[in-house]
């Protein structure tokens, strides 16, 4: 079996060479290399993969010899291209869905997608300084085996927007080929593109997403231009907007930006330490709040127009998001159709880094796992998307409102831990990380008072939620208030908690 290796994924030349070399050198040891077939796909699959300049890094911390990246604005590109595709603009066509009107949708839209993209941006810049990725980051407050729960509910988030993604992908391309391709054939394309770029690993990630967003923003606008005089047949809404319907789109919002600070740190890790703070925040938080909110506002417009454009109206009931982005840019003809090809790829953009993220995180989950390859989990997930993908596509948009309105429980909780100790216990200085102890459970806490926050504050986020299945009391009066209770309620819990496990543990 492949095994991990400490070596730089961007090496080149003769450091390409030299692990090739000591490759083999190392097969031809009497007792390393297995035997038979399965030697022989080892020894290929190691010149594949090192040839390939395929990441073999997986989490252990980046050395910062290795941290030599100096293109910030990749960051900027990474982050713009993951959102600057059509998923926002899918989650902001539920804005009339809760009773708003555009303007109302919009304003939802800006001020909590400005809000939440704080966490993100902020946690961005911890990546350079520690060489760790977001959840390994998280084992100083979560500890070496209690943090294996929310690396477990991050892999279910990921691939959760991982289903929606090619779901809303497979669509585009069933639309544009007139129900000579299926929606599930279109999942199964996305899904296997999505593992070719995953499979590489960081250098491949970010060379796609350097360049990504281009063709994206070429084709939105072309498809604005086209249908865009309908966008101001707005079907207003039978009532005033309430408490509750714009609280829980904001919620919606809300959970659509909060879990990419789950694994902000993922993208930063191979920068220098010395890059500035700030540079990698604003490149992140601009790169991520600024296509959303426009793209959202799209969806919400278009989900508002849909009802007094019977065109639209018909191909949203067939294929949904893809169907009206193909009537939408009916006027160009053929080069419409290349266009919603172009839209249902740019999408890659988002699932790929995502994708990425994903296999880091297979690898957290239990010791054992650490010893499989980062680049073959990109596999399992492959294999995973595809038929969950095609069993949710029956019924798109009740799966993505049911499955979006709970992240942000879990995550706000979660971040809220990570973020008081990492303010309050380590003083906002990473140089109190005891990089050393990244995997070693004596020198890490327990996790019982981050366990615990996060529990405990449930006590008042489940009266707060406002869910088809449950709606508590106080959310029957005010809105979903869930998500904001879960950051603020664990956070304060923390500390005190904190305290006590640390005075009887000692660490």
């Amino acid at each position: 079996m492949v095994t991990q290796s400490d070596g730089n994924p961007l090496q080149k030349g003769h450091d390409v060479e030299a692990n090739l070399q000591s490759i083999e050198a190392d097969e031809s040891k009497p007792a390393a290399p297995p035997s038979g077939l399965w030697g022989h796909l080892c020894h290929y699959g190691h010149k594949v993969v090192v040839a390939g300049r395929i990441e073999l890094q997986g989490i252990s911390p980046i050395p910062v010899k290795e941290r030599t990246v100096t293109k910030t604005l990749n960051i900027f590109t990474l982050w713009w291209s993951m959102s600057c595709n059509i998923l926002p603009i899918t989650f902001g066509m539920l804005g009339p869905v809760y009773g708003l009107s555009l303007r109302d949708s919009c304003l939802v839209i800006l001020f909590f997608t400005l809000l939440s993209t704080l966490l993100p941006a902020y946690l961005c810049t911890l990546g350079p300084k520690l060489g760790m990725r977001q959840m390994i980051q998280a084992r100083y407050s979560w500890g070496r085996y209690i943090i294996s729960l929310p690396v477990l509910l991050n892999l279910a988030t990921m691939t959760g927007f991982s289903v929606i993604i090619v779901i809303t992908g497979g669509q585009c391309l069933s639309a544009v080929a007139n129900g000579h391709l299926s929606i599930s054939v279109g999942i199964v394309i996305m899904s296997i593109l999505t593992l070719i770029i995953s499979f590489c690993g960081f250098t491949t990630l970010h060379m796609y997403e350097r360049f990504a967003w281009i063709p994206a923003v070429i084709a939105i606008i072309v498809a604005v231009g086209c249908g865009g005089k309908y966008l101001h047949l707005q079907n207003p809404p039978a009532d005033p907007p309430t408490p509750q319907g714009i609280l829980s789109f904001a919620m919606i919002v809300a959970s659509y930006m909060i879990p990419w600070a789950c694994l902000a740190s993922d993208f930063t890790t191979y920068l220098v330490p010395s890059t500035p703070s700030w540079k990698i925040f604003t490149y992140s938080y601009t790169g991520l709040a600024l296509p959303t909110i426009l793209l959202m506002c799209l969806g919400a417009a278009i989900q508002g127009a849909i009802p007094s454009v019977p065109a639209w109206s018909e191909a949203y009931n067939e294929t949904l998001v893809g169907g009206v982005l193909q009537a939408m840019l009916a006027p160009a003809h053929g080069f419409g159709r290349f266009l919603v090809v172009i839209l249902s790829f740019t999408l890659l953009g988002n699932l790929a880094a995502t994708s990425y993220s994903i296999t880091l995180n297979f690898q957290m989950l239990a010791p054992v796992l650490f010893k499989v390859p980062r680049y073959l989990f990109a596999v399992i997930l492959a294999a995973i998307l595809i038929p969950v993908s095609i069993k949710a596509a029956a019924d798109f948009f009740d799966s993505l409102e049911n499955f979006v309105s709970l992240i942000g429980y879990w995550s706000s909780a979660f971040l809220g831990v990570v973020m008081v100790d990492h303010l309050w216990e380590k003083k906002g200085d990473c140089d109190r990380y005891d990089l050393d102890a990244w995997n070693d459970a004596s020198k890490l806490p327990w996790g019982v008072a981050a366990l615990t926050a996060s529990v405990a504050s449930f006590a008042l986020v489940i009266p707060s939620m406002d869910q088809v299945w449950w709606q508590g009391p106080i959310a029957k009066t005010t809105g979903d208030l869930g998500f904001e209770f879960a950051f603020v309620v664990s956070g304060l819990l923390y500390p005190p908690l904190r305290m006590v496990e640390k005075k009887i543990s000692g660490r």
